[in-house]
C-alpha cells in the first residue's frame, strides 16, 4: 500500500538533526511512495544543502520527493495543513525535523492499516537526550479505541510525531489549524466529534529528542490559555462536564503557571512519563 510522508523545518532547526531525521524515513524496512517537506519560510544554506543532497537519496530510491517553500514562517499548523493538502497518497506519516523514525515504524502501521478501519495509527515514543541520544523516558499512551477516546478527556492521546492517518478523514475533520501549541490536539478532538476509530501501536515507534527546555516549554500563559480553550471547546461539545472542565484546567494552572520552571520537568517525568 502506497503512503505518503509529509514533514516541515524551518530557520531554528538543527540542521544534523534534520538530516538524521530525513535519513529515517528513507532507510526504512518499507519506504515511502512520496515524502512532502515544506519549508517553513527562509532557511540557511545549510538546510538548504542538506534537502539538496536528499532530492538525490530520494531519486536513487525512487522515492517521489515534493519540496514546498513558504515564504514567510507560518507556523508549525498551517506548514502541516499545506503538507497534507499536498499529499498524494491517503495514507500520510508525520515526522518532526529532530526525531527519528525507528526501522520497522511504517510497516507496523501499514500492517494495521491493512486489517482494520482506522483513521489514526500512532504509537510510543522514547524521549532521548538531544545530543548523545541516551534514553531518558517513555510516554505510553492507549492503544485500544475507547481507551484512547476516554484519555482524550484529560490529555493528548496521540504522539504526534508517531502517528500515521487517512487524508481523507483528516480532511473531514477540518485538517490542521492554527491552535498554538496545540494543532494536534485540536485535531484529535475534531476526529473525535466525527466518530473516527484510533489506535495506538504499543510498542515505541519514534524516538524524540529532548533538551533542556523541552519542559519549559509546557508552562506559560499563553500555553494554558491555548489548553484552556480547548477544555472548553470540549465542554462545548459535551466530551467533558463541567466538573472535568475545572479539574482539567485547575491542573494545568497549577503546572504551568504556578509551578516553578525547575520543578516543571521533575513533575512532567514523575507524573506524565513511564521510566526506564
Amino acid at each position: 500500500m502506497n503512503f505518503s510522508v509529509c514533514i516541515c523545518v524551518y530557520v531554528k532547526d538543527n540542521a544534523s538533526y534534520f538530516k538524521e531525521a530525513l535519513k529515517s524515513i528513507i532507510n526504512q524496512s518499507l519506504t515511502p511512495a512520496q515524502i512532502v517537506l515544506v519549508v517553513d519560510g527562509l532557511i540557511n544554506d545549510i538546510l538548504q544543502n542538506i534537502i539538496n543532497n536528499f532530492m538525490q537519496d530520494c531519486l536513487s530510491l525512487s522515492i517521489r520527493l515534493d519540496v514546498i517553500y513558504l515564504e514567510k514562517n507560518k507556523g508549525h499548523g498551517e506548514a502541516r495543513r499545506v503538507g497534507i493538502e499536498n499529499a498524494r497518497h491517503d495514507l500520510i506519516a508525520l515526522m518532526d525535523a529532530d526525531d527519528i523514525s525507528r526501522y520497522e515504524r511504517f510497516e507496523r502501521q501499514i500492517s494495521v492499516f491493512n486489517n482494520n478501519n482506522f483513521s489514526i495509527v500512532g504509537g510510543q515514543i522514547m524521549e532521548i537526550f538531544h545530543d548523545t541520544k541516551k534514553e531518558i523516558s517513555v510516554r505510553n499512551v492507549p492503544s485500544a479505541d475507547k481507551d484512547i477516546k476516554k484519555y482524550l478527556k484529560t490529555r493528548c492521546p496521540f504522539n504526534q510525531m508517531s502517528v500515521m492517518f487517512r487524508k481523507n478523514d483528516v480532511l473531514k475533520a477540518g485538517n490542521y489549524i492554527d491552535f498554538y501549541h496545540n494543532e494536534d490536539y485540536y485535531l484529535w478532538i475534531r476526529m473525535y466529534l466525527k466518530g473516527f476509530e484510533f489506535y495506538n501501536i504499543p510498542e515505541v515507534l519514534v524516538d524524540v529528542r529532548v533538551d533542556k527546555d523541552f519542559y519549559n516549554r509546557r508552562g506559560g500563559w499563553k500555553y494554558f490559555l491555548s489548553e484552556f480553550r480547548l477544555q472548553k471547546i470540549m465542554y462545548k461539545h459535551n466530551i467533558i462536564s463541567l466538573l472535568r472542565l475545572i479539574f482539567n484546567s485547575s491542573a494545568r494552572f497549577a503546572i504551568q503557571i504556578l509551578v516553578p520552571l525547575k520543578l516543571r520537568g521533575v513533575l512532567f517525568k514523575l507524573f506524565f512519563r513511564s521510566k526506564l
